[in-house]
């Protein structure tokens, strides 16, 4: 570890080519196309990486020059972004998902003159909007299909031609002068501008040093070391700093392999062919996993549904044991690894999951109940707490010490403390240098190296953080009872019917919900039973639904102990909450007050008990921005909770 520690004084351009002359011949990155895995060492990486950088450069990129990716995930967004960084420059990523009209506020927020672009789609976005972003001097894409007539105009270039341009410098003795501008970088310079969630408004730029990200790195192996014959699958959005912290920082300080799947919808079978030792992904796509899993267990045989059931209670009882460090009963050790080898195993595999020593889920909250079951199917899934202002992970749990309430101890390196209002603040060398061109927001944001994180919480005896939820969406009664909407709306996604939950009661009588039922699920669930049902939208509103979701928030409300905790009236939403709409934001956390007002006629509805039914008009938004209204009613339920 003492060597990782060295890495802390190398940018992150100059720790790949340590890594390069280290190991040159290690895979270092390795991509799906076509059905074909091509592999590129370490030695390889770092060349393409110098033919970016030069021909960056001679497209006029340097020193204070802002280049955004908007990309899935390929090697070339590691190659743009580190060669920006070897010139001087700093890369910034826009979530694919995005609109051109939120593309342009971006662009023109960040000044930004070179755009990446992995595809037509996302180029198409940047015509539409090409005369609100004056800034942006070219437009570089990586695949060409369907883009011959762009050729001709040269706001456009292919990739390949950026190649043969840093190519072109090399042969003409650049190497020495690219080592000369890679050796000027600083570790305390910033490399890169990561967009934060946008949960109450329009994202900001934190600006990302090389520190951030390496120190981050060095940090989280040496709580969980990964061996540089490890593997780790890239399927984040680049945008979010789930990604970032793994690709620059974890990758580069242990010399694992980066995997690219061929595309998001081939991402679940080409894990398969991966076998990766750690994995990091949103509670969402966990949650998504744990659904397809009961929905093939609801396929199967009689028998093998009885055997899971018993085997997974036996898993979970011995997963308690497990996560807390503590010896089981022999007995209990033996069944539960009969299970384990006889039924969890074989699913696992299936999943591709086998291999993996460690999963991390991050970016929001997830239910106790869900880490139980993950751990008594044999995922050592863990918990981290951070945000993108303190490069992704502060706070992570250690093996034999899960403790599925909470988000674990602080990364070596990081300090916690608790504010007098309740605020979790935390210093570490991978806070970031604060906000792009948002002087008070950065002032507000950092007191003497201490980060501000907007979210309330405690540490338990053990030194264990427990985040009850941010501090602007904790709720009082109007008793002035305190309860956290996070953690019922986790409990009730706990539930394999229900995708989505928005919890409400802020200065209320009582607790309310609106509830997104599961599409595939609740789907499968009504075809057994002979339901019939044509859209989402019908789906939704069948009163057998209404009696199975009605059953499922019963049992939340059994496992709650006070009275004003649980909830008295919900209702089923029409449609998915989406972040096209603005529901969500682009990593699928709830934008709370934006669904309240959004839907202001159903939380009039949900705290006016003579309400059972109403007539309302929903309005869809396509990608392309088009809209359309359809007129449904929209049934309301009232549980007693006394």
């Amino acid at each position: 570890m003492s060597d990782k520690k060295e890495f802390l004084k190398y940018t992150i351009p100059q720790l790949l080519r340590h890594r390069a002359e280290l190991s040159p011949d290690k895979v270092a990155l390795r991509e799906k196309d076509f059905g074909i895995w091509r592999s590129l060492t370490y030695s390889q990486y770092y060349d393409l990486v110098k033919k970016t950088a030069l021909g960056l450069e001679e497209i006029g990129v340097g020193e204070g020059d802002i280049v955004v990716l908007i990309t899935d995930n390929i090697p070339e967004m590691l190659f743009i972004s580190i060669g920006t960084h070897a010139v001087g420059g700093m890369s910034a990523g826009i979530y694919q998902t995005s609109l051109p009209h939120e593309i342009a506020d971006i662009l023109n927020y960040m000044e930004a003159t070179v755009v990446f672009c992995d595809d037509q789609e996302q180029v198409d976005k940047l015509i539409e909007v090409r005369d609100k972003i004056p800034a942006v001097r070219k437009v570089i894409f990586e695949d060409p299909r369907g883009m011959r007539s762009y050729f001709s105009d040269p706001w456009f270039m292919d990739i390949t031609q950026l190649y043969e341009m840093g190519e072109k410098k090399l042969a003409e003795g650049g190497a020495k002068h690219l080592d000369e501008l890679i050796d000027k970088g600083k570790p305390s310079d910033g490399c890169h501008l990561c967009l934060t969630s946008g949960t109450t408004g329009i994202p900001k730029g934190a600006i990302m040093t090389h520190t951030n990200y390496i120190n981050m790195g060095i940090a989280l192996t040496e709580v969980d070391p990964l061996k540089e014959s490890d593997e780790y699958v890239s399927f984040l959005p680049f945008a979010w700093i789930g990604e970032q912290m793994n690709s620059f920082g974890v990758a580069l300080a242990t010399g694992i392999t980066i995997n690219f799947p061929e595309s998001v919808e081939t991402m679940m079978s080409d894990l398969k062919e991966i076998g990766p030792h750690f994995i990091f992904g949103a509670p969402r796509i966990y949650e998504t996993i744990r659904s397809n899993i009961w929905l093939k267990i609801d396929e199967s045989y009689a028998f093998n549904r009885a055997c899971y059931k018993y085997f997974i209670a036996k898993g979970e009882e011995a997963a308690r044991y497990k996560m807390a460090g503590k010896k089981m009963p022999l007995s209990l050790a033996v069944i539960s690894k009969l299970g384990q080898w006889l039924l969890l195993n074989p699913l696992i595999n299936q999943l591709g999951l086998l291999r993996l020593r460690r999963a991390y889920t991050g970016g929001a909250a997830l239910g106790p109940e869900l880490f139980t079951f993950y751990q008594a199917i044999g995922v050592n899934l863990k918990q981290i707490y951070g945000q993108t202002e303190i490069t992704g992970i502060a706070y992570v749990h250690r093996d034999g010490d899960v403790k599925p309430d909470t988000v674990g101890l602080p990364l070596p390196g990081t300090e916690c403390k608790i504010s007098e209002e309740g605020e979790i603040m935390s210093k570490s060398p991978s806070v970031c240098a604060g906000y792009y061109k948002l002087p008070e927001a950065t002032e507000a944001l950092v007191t003497d190296g201490w980060l501000h994180s907007g979210d309330a919480g405690y540490m338990d005896e053990n030194g264990h953080l427990i985040v009850i939820d941010r501090l602007s969406d904790v709720m009082h009664n109007n008793k002035d009872e305190m309860f956290s909407p996070m953690f019922l709306e986790n409990k009730l996604k706990f539930s394999p019917y229900i995708k989505e939950a928005v919890i409400f009661g802020d200065k209320q009588d009582y607790v309310a919900a609106l509830i997104n039922i599961d599409p595939v699920i609740v789907g499968k669930w009504a075809e057994d039973r002979g339901i019939s049902f044509t859209t989402f939208m019908d789906l939704s509103q069948k009163p057998e639904v209404a009696k199975l979701i009605r059953e499922e928030v019963l049992k939340i409300n059994a496992n709650v102990e006070k009275d004003y905790f649980r909830i008295h009236r919900f209702g089923i939403l029409y449609k998915l909450l989406d972040v096209d709409d603005g529901e969500l934001t682009k990593t699928g956390k709830i934008r709370r007050e934006f669904v309240k007002n959004r839907y202001m006629e159903l939380y009039d509805a949900l705290y006016d008990e003579s309400v059972s039914v109403k007539r309302v008009s929903a309005i869809f938004q396509y990608q392309d921005g088009q809209t359309t209204t359809v007129d449904t009613d929209m049934e309301f339920y009232t549980l007693d909770i006394s």
